[in-house]
């Protein structure tokens, strides 16, 4: 059975954008799609944080989702956040097109990402290399432009 989910972003500027996620089953990579717009040219931090709740903006979501108390790094690194998905990059026109495959994420059981908050952030993610505290947290990718909570589609 396929899963699916979708996840409209907006935010307090004019970052918008819609992101497709789809897993074949359980097992499966899930693949993330979509585009937003509004972005500056360049690299954008792209995660997904712990909480579906963004009653007070972005900053409601709290930290990256990091079920297994892990430190912060890239999509391809082993020690690495759930919710760490590395960058998505702008064209000049301001868009960002998403097209990532991801094994860590889950669409379904106890570490799915479903009712949870994707956020576009205003830096490049640094991907746990800055040689900062910081940069094991966060990847020092600066403030939250847009977000919107994960939620099941058919």
């Amino acid at each position: 059975m396929v899963l699916k989910a979708v996840c409209v972003l907006k935010g307090a500027g004019e970052t918008t954008g819609t992101v497709h996620f789809e897993q074949e089953n359980e097992s499966a990579p899930v693949k993330v799609t979509g585009e937003i717009g509004g972005l500056t040219p360049g690299e954008h931090g792209f995660h997904v944080h712990a909480f579906g709740d963004n009653t007070n903006g972005c900053i409601s979501a709290g930290p990256h989702y990091n079920p297994f108390s892990k430190k912060h790094g890239g999509p391809t690194d082993e020690e690495r956040h759930v919710g760490d998905l590395g960058n998505v990059t702008a064209g000049a026109d301001n868009i960002a097109k998403i097209d990532i495959k991801d094994s860590f994420i889950k669409l379904s059981g106890p570490n799915s990402i479903i009712g949870r908050t994707m956020v576009i952030h205003e830096k490049a993610d640094d991907l746990g290399k800055g040689g900062n505290e910081e940069s094991l947290k966060t990847g020092n990718a600066g403030g939250r432009l847009a977000c919107g909570v994960i939620g099941i589609t058919q």
